[in-house]
């Protein structure tokens, strides 16, 4: 719990920026018999979306989107979501690319910009999404809902560490890089893109008591809201989907992390995103 010069099986982390993913639709394409209030991972794998899913391309992320949904919707379960073995991820892969055959996915994404204009074309209704992509589709006055998933949400968070060839005068700038992103402003930025920071109190100064009541407590925007461009982006009376900070970093499902077997769930990956281009040459 101390930082040190010794070797040790842990690496030692500022940690800053985190948040609760899930996946957005549109509520006006719900297929019949689906409800807002029954939402699951496992719909990024029902037939009644199919040709019209979209997914993220890191094997790191969206393998777990797609474990989750492959438990989700009770085609295989797996001991650790989060560490999955040799064999699970077999399984996964195995399930992934006969999906992919049957032209259920319809793209994969690497950024938000691209995330977000495939969530602006009549082709995609659900898909994987970051916050900064929830952003692009409120500015585009797009409907949408970010799903509160029944088995959780996937979360993540980032932050920074020191190098060890650090001295002297680097290590002094260093140390100030660290301290400016506890300093409060950073993370008022970062809530207006729908993140959340390491010391919220400090950053609450930097927000109106309105920004705060939305970003962070989950109640109705009271006033209309800015982006971190400083544009209007939230409405009066808009609500965060899946409430207060409280409400939504308690509601995960699993972390992100690297897997034990990170360099084979890759390989594995890639056989399933292959798959879809194969099936698309079969066609022609």
């Amino acid at each position: 719990g101390s930082l040190g010069s010794a070797v040790s099986e842990r690496i030692s982390m500022l940690p800053l920026t985190h948040n609760a993913d899930s996946f957005a639709y549109r509520p006006e394409r719900l297929p019949a018999g689906f409800s807002s209030a029954n939402e699951s991972w496992g719909w990024l794998l029902e037939p009644a979306w199919s040709g019209r899913i979209a997914l993220q391309s890191d094997a790191a992320i969206g393998a777990l989107d797609a474990a989750l949904a492959v438990q989700g919707c009770g085609l295989a379960s797996f001991k650790d979501i989060g560490n999955l073995s040799i064999e699970e991820i077999d399984r996964l892969a195995e399930i992934l690319v006969r999906k992919q055959r049957e032209g259920h996915f319809a793209a994969f994404w690497s950024d938000d910009e691209e995330a977000a204009q495939l969530m602006l074309s009549p082709r995609i209704d659900i898909q994987s999404l970051w916050s900064p992509t929830l952003m692009h589709l409120h500015r585009a006055g797009v409907k949408y809902r970010l799903a509160v998933p029944r088995e959780g949400y996937r979360a993540w968070f980032g932050g920074l560490s020191l190098s060890r060839h650090a001295k002297g005068a680097v290590l002094d700038a260093a140390y100030a890089y660290l301290n400016w992103w506890l300093s409060g402003w950073p993370g008022a930025v970062m809530a207006r893109q729908g993140y959340y920071i390491g010391n919220p109190a400090r950053s609450r100064d930097h927000l109106s008591s309105a920004e705060w009541d939305y970003w962070y407590a989950g109640k109705p925007a009271r006033e209309e809201l800015p982006g971190s461009d400083g544009e209007p982006l939230i409405d009066i009376g808009e609500t965060r989907d899946g409430g207060s900070y409280q409400q939504r970093m308690g509601h995960i499902a699993v972390w992100n992390s690297v897997m034990d077997e990170h360099n084979y769930l890759v390989r594995r990956w890639g056989d399933f995103l292959r798959a879809g281009r194969a099936a698309g040459r079969g066609k022609g």
